[in-house]
């Protein structure tokens, strides 16, 4: 008598039912605890947070912000990026990290990324720099830190601050230094989706400057220091208690949780190399703890590829579509296709595939036998038949 089928597994994108219900009990426990206090803004949970971020990174200063977006803008705002001043970073980026430059009127100045990392390519920047440049952002993009050397050396050489956009990279390393440590200061995000995710919006700023995480502080709350008194002008970007009470329940679990992500980016490329697919390009560590906030394949026939897992019940995302410089709010910059042929050709062939660390072993052969029967092969890279 033949065996029924097993179910074909659903597997999403990102599950956050699922590390909640690990931690259902503490969570609830400490939601409540927040309501009955009443203190939902900055306060002692929020102290709490910043001083065992600090610790996780490697920093003598965390400042809590209201979400990573916030973070990058008011690290350049203490920097003192204003109109005029340029800043260079890539164009294969989330929005924020050049919407924040832009939105302080500065001049974003794109250098085009590594082919391999999709990170900036250092040697790309230094032909970027003019006397209006301010500071360099590097993205440490899908959880692995740029080459940082480089990047700080360069700054260095020219006088530049170094903002780290780790929005995607909490725990990350280069050559064993944390991200968010090795810059002038580094901007963390803690939305839902992240690594470390809030019930929300939430950041940080990391730094080992005393004089600038004070500035940091004084600026999340409108310039003011001490209260009603304001020797600038700063915005309300700060960090909901009830956010950093979360966070501090998640990042002691946050290094297992690496560890899952690593394991299941392991079991992905093991399973891709038995395959033999000639079409799909693994994630590349280079001299990194990477931390797989995504793991992105790069693939033949992208979106193709992406239809049929989402109809086979696999959740996949592009990140991202268009390089910043053919956004069309940034035309006036002047950047034609072409420009950043890196760049271009990652958004065109890159693929994000589930990579949470409650995946099961079914969920993940799931992804990769789905990949592997659109490209006709099996787990074995036995071609199949037509």
């Amino acid at each position: 008598m033949s065996q029924p089928h097993a179910p074909t597994p659903n597997v999403p994108l990102l599950d956050l039912k699922a590390q909640y219900a690990t931690l259902k009990d503490e969570l609830d426990a400490t939601m409540i605890r927040i309501a009955e206090s009443q203190w939902f803004v900055n306060g002692p949970e929020v102290e709490g947070l910043e001083r065992e971020l600090a610790e996780y990174c490697g920093t003598e200063h965390a400042v809590g912000v209201s979400s990573g977006s916030d973070g990058l803008l008011v690290s350049l705002t203490a920097l003192g990026v204003g109109a005029g001043d340029e800043v260079i970073t890539t164009p294969y980026t989330f929005f924020a990290t050049v919407g924040a430059i832009h939105r302080l009127g500065a001049t974003p100045v794109f250098a085009d990324v590594d082919p391999v990392t999709y990170n900036v390519d250092p040697n790309q920047i230094a032909d970027k720099i003019t006397p209006r440049t301010k500071a360099i952002v590097p993205v440490h993009l899908y959880g692995q830190c740029a080459e940082m050397t480089d990047v700080l050396e360069i700054a260095e050489k020219h006088g530049l601050a170094v903002v780290e956009d780790a929005a995607q990279a909490i725990g990350a390393e280069f050559e064993g230094r944390r991200a968010g440590s090795m810059g002038t200061c580094g901007c963390f995000s803690f939305f839902p989706s992240k690594n470390l995710g809030a019930f929300g919006d939430g950041g940080a700023v990391t730094t080992n400057d005393a004089d600038l995480a004070d500035h940091l502080r004084s600026l999340r709350n409108h310039g003011m220091q001490p209260k009603y008194y304001h020797s600038r002008v700063g915005g309300n970007f700060r960090l909901d208690a009830l956010q950093a009470a979360v966070l501090r329940v998640k990042l002691p679990h946050l290094d297992a949780w690496t560890a899952a992500r690593q394991a299941n980016a392991a079991f992905y490329d093991a399973a891709f190399a038995e395959c033999g697919l000639d079409s799909i390009v693994t994630p590349t560590v280079v001299r990194n703890r990477h931390v797989f906030n995504q793991y992105v394949i790069r693939c033949e026939r992208r979106d193709d590829v992406r239809r049929y897992l989402n109809e086979n019940g696999v959740g996949c995302e592009i990140y991202y579509p268009l390089s910043l410089h053919e956004q069309e709010c940034f035309a006036d910059l002047g950047y034609q296709r072409g420009d950043f042929p890196h760049s271009e050709r990652a958004a065109e062939e890159t693929l994000a595939l589930p990579i949470y660390p409650e995946l099961t072993d079914l969920q993940k052969g799931h992804v990769v036998d789905t990949i592997a029967r659109f490209y006709g092969v099996g787990r074995q890279g036995v071609r199949r038949a037509a």
